[in-house]
């Protein structure tokens, strides 16, 4: 908020403040009552009564900064994402307006503009007369100064009167108006008057402030304004419904125009040939609608609408945008930021081609990839085979859905499938593993541990009877009978054997393991999932390992950044930079609002040993010991080609299927799922699309950059 505040010595007295009214009224042969209607309820105030009145008016206008949109652009800082408004305005200065556009403003609305101060003597008597004879009100007083501050007061307006307050037709609003005006007059120069008008006007079809206008009207910057398209938006102003010309028939904007055009000579501001021509023209727009929010993403990057989504969940949680989520949203809307994503257009490309070419938008199944940058947590590409889109009249009519009754929210949805808002996510299945295999690490076990992994094992996990209960204990089993042997952390993770990790589990504990995933900013959004990660449930959890929780594919792309990161966590982050209208960097408590946020949740060497074993599922294979013959997505390093680790992640019957992936410059992590219905099964056709989106994608984002290898682990963790 800043004041508009005068220098004292210049600050004139109240005598003088009436006097310079006193002026005006008895140039029309009256005090006060001189001025336009409503002012003619002041007759009979005479001088003193006018005194007290101004005396009880305040002294300073207070002016709140107009609503701004908030510009929100891709990582290259050119592709614009979206916008998001209340009111579409930019502020620009007045040397980046056309001077077509100042000239048709003061020609159009105050004549006298360069020569009153504030308040225009003789325009109060002409209004007077005017208005007395046609017993009514047939013209107003305002000067272009007067109509700035009533803006001002309007847009500072905080509760519904304030605002009526502003914009009411009573003798007690122009005075205050007037004695402003004087102020403002004394406080700011005619040309910072003017930039303030022409940045605060309302120009009618949802355009606020020259910028905009001159967008939506003609889809040009302001500077670039002719002649008569400045007249025409100048004459909008006096009446922006009346006159628009894109919504109405053209003759009323034509005369309006024209009116402007013949003040403009009158002025001496064009010539009279200038304005000949000018009166012939056609008028002629090229009109064009800003995006507003997400579901405005401009069509050639519609799939872009799931990240902004996310951007905008991630924006309601911060603090540093206000009090709470309707103060951040406000913020956002009238705040006039300027926003670089982390969104990469390349990559987001590559990933919208690879998810695609498995499972198009008219598919009940959706296939969705997030890419993350390890070391920072910005999110480089957020891809999934959905419409954003309001849109949903025909969803769910182009699959066959016998296999359940649910409608399927498919092309076009607005729910957030992959991360942000209230979803709760996805079971993972085995993709759970890694977070036992660093509880373990951390807890100082070699890779090395060995166990006998049967195809059933009879856990020490109490649970209710079922298909995967022995008695009453929970006795998981593997998925093939291959597994059966002697496994360590590098084949046990590589092959993907249950029986081998509920027994590392078993040594580390259940709850070390969901602590891990707590670390790693696992969030649990289910009230079953809220219940078991408590302290008095957690250490009987077994089954938290084999992937039963949910999950979005954000924390899981996350979860293996924070691997590839060698142990540096960083929260899931969607921008690059934020800056203030003034150009500067958005900040909280001293820092960047966009700065990555991270810190470190265990050492170097646990995170090394971890990629070791990590390298086993893709066939990369390890570097200090042995993956036990095969990996479970061996064609994930074959169709990326260079250093890779990850994992895979099935559930029971085949529910989901994920894969997440990583190199250390990137990791990724995609699945499939129904999200209308968790029990309409992907099947084993299914199992293995997300590892080739993962390699395809990497491969793609990765192609003129280095190859990076993997640092391998101390012997610490290798051995006993």
């Amino acid at each position: 908020m800043s004041y508009l505040q005068g220098v004292t010595d210049r600050r004139p007295t109240v005598a003088g403040r009436v006097a310079l009214l006193i002026r005006a009224g008895l140039i029309a042969g009256l005090v006060i009552a001189g001025l336009s209607y409503p002012l003619t309820a002041l007759a009979g105030m005479g001088v003193k009564a006018g005194t007290g009145a101004l005396e009880n008016l305040p002294e300073q206008l207070v002016e709140v900064p107009a609503a701004q949109s908030t510009y929100v652009y891709a990582k290259d800082g050119k592709t614009l994402l979206t916008m998001f408004y209340e009111e579409y305005r930019r502020q620009v200065p007045l040397k980046d307006m056309s001077p077509h556009i100042t000239q048709a403003i003061v020609a159009s609305e105050d004549t006298r503009f360069y020569e009153h101060h504030g308040v225009d003597a003789k325009g109060v008597a002409r209004a007077f007369v005017a208005n007395q004879q046609a017993g009514g009100v047939s013209q107003g007083a305002s000067t272009l100064t007067m109509q700035y501050v009533r803006m001002a007061l309007r847009d500072s307006a905080r509760t519904p009167k304030q605002a009526l307050e502003a914009t009411e037709q009573t003798a007690g609003r122009k005075l205050r108006e007037m004695r402003l005006a004087i102020e403002v007059e004394q406080r700011l120069s005619k040309q910072e008057i003017l930039q303030r008008y022409l940045n605060n006007a309302y120009f009618g079809h949802r355009a606020y402030g020259i910028y905009a206008a001159s967008e939506v009207f003609f889809s040009k910057p302001a500077k670039d304004l002719s002649l008569t398209e400045a007249a025409l938006l100048a004459g909008l102003v006096k009446a922006p419904s009346a006159y628009d010309p894109a919504i109405r028939d053209q003759d009323a904007a034509l005369q309006r125009r024209n009116y402007v055009i013949d003040q403009m000579l009158k002025m001496g501001s064009i010539t009279a040939t200038q304005a000949a021509n000018a009166r012939k023209a056609k008028i002629r727009l090229k009109l064009s609608t800003p995006p507003n929010d997400c579901v405005s993403v401009p069509d050639k990057h519609n799939d872009w609408g799931f990240f902004c989504d996310y951007f905008k969940s991630w924006w309601r949680e911060q603090p540093a945008f206000g009090r709470n989520v309707l103060e951040r949203e406000e913020n956002l809307r009238r705040g006039g930021y300027r926003v670089v994503t982390s969104i990469d257009p390349k990559v987001q490309a590559a990933a919208m081609e690879h998810v695609l070419d498995k499972e198009n938008r008219d598919s009940p199944f959706a296939h969705g990839e997030v890419v993350i940058q390890p070391g920072t947590g910005r999110i480089v590409s957020m891809a999934v085979n959905r419409r954003y889109s309001l849109q949903q009249d025909d969803n769910g009519k182009h699959s066959d859905r016998r296999q359940h009754d649910v409608r399927g929210n498919y092309p076009n949805t607005v729910n957030p499938l992959l991360g942000g808002g209230n979803m709760a996510g996805y079971q993972a299945g085995s993709t759970f593993k890694i977070f036992t295999l660093l509880a373990a690490l951390d807890a100082g076990l070699p890779l090395s541990t060995s166990y006998y992994a049967p195809e059933r094992f009879v856990s020490k996990y109490i649970t209710a009877p079922g298909p995967a209960t022995c008695g009453t204990h929970w006795c998981p089993k593997n998925s093939s009978k291959s597994m059966t042997g002697n496994q360590t952390m590098w084949s046990g993770f590589g092959k993907s054997v249950n029986t081998y990790f509920v027994q590392l589990e078993q040594r580390v504990g259940a709850d070390k393991a969901v602590a891990m995933a707590e670390k790693l900013g696992l969030k649990w959004r289910t009230a079953v999932d809220r219940k078991l990660a408590t302290p008095e449930h957690a250490a009987g959890w077994g089954a938290f390992t084999l992937g039963v929780s949910d999950a979005t594919p954000v924390e899981i792309a996350n979860v293996f950044a924070t691997v590839a990161a060698e142990g540096s966590y960083c929260e899931p982050l969607p921008v690059l930079s934020i800056r203030t209208p003034d150009g500067k960097n958005a900040t909280y408590k001293g820092k960047p609002i966009a700065a990555p946020r991270c810190k470190r949740v265990f050492s170097q060497d646990v995170a090394r040993a971890a990629t070791d074993a990590a390298r086993c599922p893709t066939g990369y294979g390890a570097a200090r010991g042995s993956c036990g013959g095969w990996g479970t997505s061996e064609m994930v390093f074959g169709t990326l080609g260079r250093p890779v680790a990850g994992k895979s992640g099935t559930t029971d019957n085949n529910k989901t299927a994920w894969f997440s992936g990583y190199t250390p410059q990137l990791a990724a992590s995609a699945f499939v799922a129904d999200p209308d219905n968790p029990e309409h099964r992907v099947g084993n056709g299914r199992s293995t699309i997300s590892k080739y989106t993962v390699a395809q994608t990497l491969r793609d984002a990765l192609k003129d950059q280095p190859d990076l290898e993997f640092t391998p682990p101390s012997d610490k963790l290798v051995h006993w």
